[in-house]
């Protein structure tokens, strides 16, 4: 690619964030930022609150699959094919106190014509890794996330 090639491809992959993140209740309910995205990539961030804690005190690690689930989802749709998960698997390495801010970053690790897959690592603000997550991607060809 060249500089133009990647400045357009880098435009598109904000443009479906910006798509996708617009009407994403579930980022919004639980406090998700897409901090970064890029053509394969993407970083998501969330802070721990309270409510997000589990009777240990830890946060669920429902939500840290869902933050790293989240990072997958836009990564995977950024090339601006829908793309949807078709399976993940997560580690949870460490634990994730209240206060704590996480952020999921993700990028290709294989993306064919239908099939990807993708790592996402999950790490606290002190860079503590939290959660390794590989989502496996179908992508349901000529269906654009964001139109022109």
């Amino acid at each position: 690619m060249n500089a133009r090639d990647d400045a357009a491809a880098q435009a598109l992959a904000e443009r479906v964030r910006d798509t996708m993140y617009a009407t994403d209740r579930a980022a919004h309910a639980l406090g998700m930022e897409v901090v970064a995205v890029g053509p394969g990539t993407a970083s998501v961030a969330m802070t721990v609150r309270e409510e997000m804690l589990n009777g240990f005190g830890s946060c669920q690690g429902g939500l840290i699959a869902t933050l790293a689930d989240m990072a997958f989802a836009y990564a995977c749709n950024s090339w601006n094919e829908m793309t949807v998960a078709s399976g993940f698997e997560i580690e949870l390495l460490g634990p994730a106190r209240a206060g704590d801010r996480l952020v999921a970053r993700g990028e290709a690790v294989s993306q064919g014509a239908r099939l990807g897959v993708y790592d996402i690592h999950v790490s606290n603000q002190r860079g503590e890794r939290i959660a390794l997550f590989r989502g496996r991607s179908y992508r349901l060809k000529g269906k654009p996330v964001a139109l022109s």
